[in-house]
């Protein structure tokens, strides 16, 4: 019986041994457990698999753990340095890792990684729970912020030195962010919280899981060329491409990716096909197989639960409580004030469709799977503009060459093509981008191409953020994300108008977090209140078809020749033109994400029924459907980022036209105020209040005219 034990046991200290020899292997090999010697530490993407993801989450949550114990264990009094600045430098091999993997989840994603997302999710919110809920943490966050009211009152009677305003944003946000994260709930209410929090990170990755999935799984096949009518080239050769994917040579296919659907409903002479290919986009997320309301019924319940529990009368109130806005209130008197010009245009845009519809002798209304196809025609009668005659001019090269050098011209700065950087995907492009005196600010990587693994929109991600100054300074990598048209055999990818403004935009984003400029990461670059990131990105879009950047950029992609004078003539004077439906299906959202959240009871509300009454409230017309209804309203229900905050575009539209026009008083290039922009607001990331950032640029607060006057809505 002895020898018997005494073999057992040495079994067991061999497995032990062989895990532990297994172990160390995977440390070896996993690239997060190691300092990544790439240039300038960008990710090792040919290295990182799938396998080394959960490994790394749970040794980046354990070095945390023991980054917090430090803290809370440190015998000393609590000071801004040994808590606030302590905590915020906590946790940074798990921003390693999670920087790379949750931009593969919308970007490159798996079955394995939508498995492993599906796994993380709820560990890392019941992690974020752990930190803000730790009573110890939370008391000595709490006496340093108690230490610093007092010490104002001391400074206001030359007693003691203050921190400084960025010390002082960072002690704000971190104690707000405790006391919003429950650490003043009693025990049984943080319980609660912790349940609520971890099916809320469950049900957000279902929600696009799902949209994703049905996007890849259909497409609408066309075998017949006839049915093809009014399609220019260009859009065809795509489809033709996209249908040899899809098993289908010698026929054309049409999926929901934009790029895709958008053009054949412009096009398309074929009414039915058109009405085929828009239902099924506008429906997406409400068939038997690929339903999203379950998931958004359990979401919004959880959330007006969760905002209950923290003292709010819903979920508005506590979203809003931290932006620009502060209350529902406040957004929904924007929304109003906008919503009656832009009805008003919609409808004169509507009847001038109509009217079109009429002369064509098309019997019936005019819906809303006919709106793009008519704006088109109208667009040529009016404004004698093809949108599809533009598109030669705005390669895909050509249009960021001038993204770029718009930011080069306002900000100094340079972008230089890297092509020794490892990337996540074979359609990604690396740039380094430096100073004027060549000194290096960050990397930027591009990615810009639909593709099965990666859901639709556009975004801009931070692998790594700006933090610290001098020897100290971490320099930031940040990517751009897009689903932009495709090349295809004979021509380049070719970019509609929106595209292009699209581009500027997220490299608005970019740029933002490129050219931050503080001490600590919490604050760094777009972590902003947010109802103010989107003004980096969203003025960039107003230079974008100006005359005197499109002679820089705007060039043919077969003969090199400047877009003609009059063709950016056209341009400007069809400036406002479809003003009306692009603000009011918008703002018809906007009110459905609100209304969502100002519900008085959650668990009452019928999805399909909900939304008919949120359009019908503010007079909708049967044309124009929001530009996201509820089972494909990603920015809603994918993450708490943007809910009850959609409104959040608009808001910024305010400040971007009436920023933009000091350009325009001043000269759209003028290098001195592209400066004062950095340095008033984009260096500035969050370390102090938006609006006084703001009124640093501008010299006053912003006036709503501008934005009237650009959609022509006055």
């Amino acid at each position: 019986m002895k020898k018997i034990t005494v073999l057992l046991l040495g079994i067991v200290l061999l497995m032990t041994a062989c895990q532990f020899y297994e172990s160390k292997q995977d440390m070896n090999d996993n690239p997060f457990f190691s300092e990544w010697t790439t240039p300038y530490g960008v990710p090792p993407f040919d290295k990182i698999t799938e396998e080394h993801f959960i490994p790394a989450f749970e040794m980046g949550i354990e070095n945390q753990n023991l980054e917090i114990d430090a803290i809370v264990s440190n015998p000393d009094s609590p000071t801004f340095e040994n808590t606030i600045e302590a905590l915020d430098r906590s946790g940074s091999d798990l921003r390693k890792v999670g920087g790379v993997f949750f931009n593969l989840t919308d970007a490159n994603t798996n079955e394995k990684i939508t498995d492993i997302n599906a796994q993380v999710a709820p560990i890392l919110a019941n992690h974020k729970d752990n930190i803000m809920l730790n009573a110890n943490l939370f008391a000595r966050v709490k006496s340093v912020y108690d230490q610093q009211k007092d010490l104002n009152l001391e400074i206001e009677i030359g007693n003691a030195a203050a921190l400084n305003q960025e010390q002082k944003a960072l002690l704000d946000d971190t104690y707000r962010e405790f006391v919003r994260g429950g650490s003043e709930l009693v025990a049984d209410d943080q319980a609660k919280l912790r349940e609520i929090n971890e099916k809320l990170a469950s049900l957000y990755p279902k929600f696009g899981d799902i949209l994703l999935k049905e996007s890849n799984n259909y497409y609408m096949l066309i075998e017949d060329e006839k049915e093809l009518a009014g399609l220019p080239k260009s859009v065809k050769d795509g489809a033709a491409e996209i249908a040899i994917e899809k098993g289908h040579e010698g026929a054309w296919a049409f999926t929901l990716d934009k790029p895709s659907w958008i053009p054949f409903l412009q096009y398309a002479d074929n009414r039915d096909r058109r009405k085929e290919l828009y239902t099924v986009w506008m429906n997406r997320g409400k068939s038997e197989e690929y339903n999203t309301t379950p998931v958004i019924n359990e979401i919004l319940v959880l959330r007006e639960q969760k905002a209950k529990l923290l003292g709010y009368n819903n979920f508005a109130e506590y979203a809003i409580d931290k932006n620009m806005a502060k209350t529902p209130d406040r957004v929904y008197n924007l929304l109003m004030g906008l919503w009656n010009p832009a009805l008003e245009k919609a409808k004169k845009e509507a009847a001038d469709l109509k009217a079109i519809m009429n002369k064509e002798g098309v019997p019936g209304e005019l819906n809303s799977w006919d709106w793009w196809y008519y704006t088109e025609k109208v667009r040529k009668e009016k404004f004698d503009l093809d949108e599809n005659e533009l598109r030669p001019y705005f390669s895909i090269d050509q249009v960021k060459k001038g993204a770029f050098e718009l930011a080069t011209r306002l900000y100094g700065i340079q972008f230089i093509k890297r092509t020794d950087l490892p990337v996540y995907h074979e359609d990604g492009e690396t740039y380094e981008i430096l100073e004027a005196d060549g000194s290096h600010v960050g990397i930027f990587y591009v990615d810009y191409f639909p593709r099965a693994s990666k859901r639709g929109g556009a975004w801009m991600e931070a692998y790594r953020k700006q933090s610290g100054s001098g020897d100290d300074k971490v320099t930031p990598i940040i990517v751009n994300v897009g689903n932009f048209t495709k090349p295809t055999a004979d021509a380049p990818s070719l970019l509609s108008i929106d595209e292009v403004l699209t581009l500027f935009h997220e490299l608005g984003h970019g740029l933002h977090g490129f050219l931050s400029n503080v001490e600590y990461q919490s604050i760094s670059g777009t972590s902003v209140k947010r109802d103010f990131v989107e003004l980096p990105s969203q003025i960039m879009e107003n230079w974008a078809l100006e005359p005197e950047l499109l002679k820089l950029y705007a060039h043919h992609y077969e003969t090199g020749d400047t877009i003609p004078l009059v063709l950016v003539e056209k341009i400007q004077k069809s400036g406002q033109f479809n003003q009306g439906f692009v603000t009011a299906e918008y703002l018809a959202a906007s009110f459905l994400d609100m209304d969502y959240h100002t519900a008085p009871d959650a668990s009452a509300i019928d999805i399909e029924i909900f939304e008919k009454e949120s359009m019908d409230k503010i007079g909708l017309i049967d044309a124009i459907i929001p530009r996201y209804r509820s089972n494909y309203f990603n920015h809603s229900f994918g993450g708490e980022g943007y809910a009850a905050g959609y409104y959040v575009y608009i808001w910024a539209a305010v400040l971007d036209t009436d920023a933009y026009d000091a350009f325009v008083e001043q000269g759209i290039f003028n290098r001195e105020l592209g400066q004062s922009f950095r340095d008033n607001i984009i260096s500035r990331g969050g370390s102090d209040d938006p609006m006084t950032l703001y009124v640093n640029f501008r010299g006053a607060e912003p006036s709503i005219q501008p934005l009237l006057k650009k959609r022509g809505l006055n």
